[in-house]
C-alpha cells in the first residue's frame, strides 16, 4: 500500500459545523456591506445642449394623417402611401417626409412629396416643402431619410408617347437642407432605365 505524499487535510471533510461556519460568515459579509452603502445619487445634469436635443429627439414626428395636403383630387381624397422621418434641419426635431397621391381606382396617380414640420405656435403639423409636385407625372418607388437628407428613387416617363401605367424611366434624386431651402442632387451611382 502507498502512501499519499499530501496528507489528508482535516477541511476535505465537511461536516455540519463547516456549512454553519461558511453561512455565519456569508451572512455577515452581507450585513456588514448594507451598513456601507453609499449615499443615494444626487448629482444632477445640467441644461446644456446634449439635454436640449435629447429633449427634442422625444418629440413624435409630425403625423401627415392629420394634413391637408396641397393636392386636388376632385371626388376622391389623397393617401399616404409611403412616409419617412429625421431630423432634415439639425434642429433636433424630427421631420416628416410624405409621399401622397390620389386615390384614384384606375392608373397609376402621380405622387407628391411633401416634408411636414410642426407649426411652432400650434404644433400642428404643416407642409414647409413641396420635394416632387404631382404635376410632374412621377410615382415615388422608395422613400428614406439617412444622414439628415431625403433620398428617393423617382419612376417617371421619357415621352408623352409612353403609357401612363408604365413609367420607363428610372432615377435617384437626393435633397440635403442648405441655407434655408431643400437642394436636389443626383446620388453617386445613380441611374436611369
Amino acid at each position: 500500500m502507498q502512501q499519499s505524499a499530501v496528507p489528508e487535510l482535516a477541511h476535505t471533510h465537511t461536516r455540519p459545523i463547516h456549512w454553519l461556519a461558511t453561512a455565519t460568515a456569508v451572512a455577515g459579509v452581507v450585513a456588514f456591506s448594507s451598513v456601507l452603502q453609499p449615499g443615494a445619487a444626487t448629482a444632477a445634469q445640467a441644461a446644456g445642449p446634449e439635454t436640449k436635443h435629447a429633449a427634442a429627439a422625444a418629440v413624435t414626428p409630425p403625423d401627415p394623417a392629420r394634413i391637408d395636403f396641397p393636392l386636388e383630387c376632385g371626388p376622391v381624397k389623397a393617401v399616404v402611401v409611403k412616409k419617412a422621418t429625421g431630423d432634415l434641419d439639425g434642429d433636433g426635431s424630427p421631420e416628416t417626409v410624405a409621399v401622397v397621391h390620389c386615390d384614384s381606382p384606375m392608373g397609376t396617380p402621380p405622387d407628391g412629396v411633401y416634408v411636414l414640420t410642426h407649426a411652432k405656435e400650434t404644433a400642428a403639423p404643416r407642409v414647409v416643402a413641396t420635394l416632387v409636385d404631382p404635376k410632374d407625372s412621377i410615382t415615388v418607388s422608395d422613400i428614406a431619410v439617412r444622414d439628415g437628407a431625403v433620398e428617393a428613387e423617382l419612376l417617371g416617363y421619357s415621352s408623352t408617347d409612353v403609357p401612363r401605367c408604365c413609367p420607363d424611366v428610372k432615377k435617384s434624386a437626393k435633397w440635403q437642407w442648405q441655407n434655408g431651402s431643400f437642394v436636389r442632387s443626383t446620388p453617386a451611382g445613380a441611374h436611369s432605365v
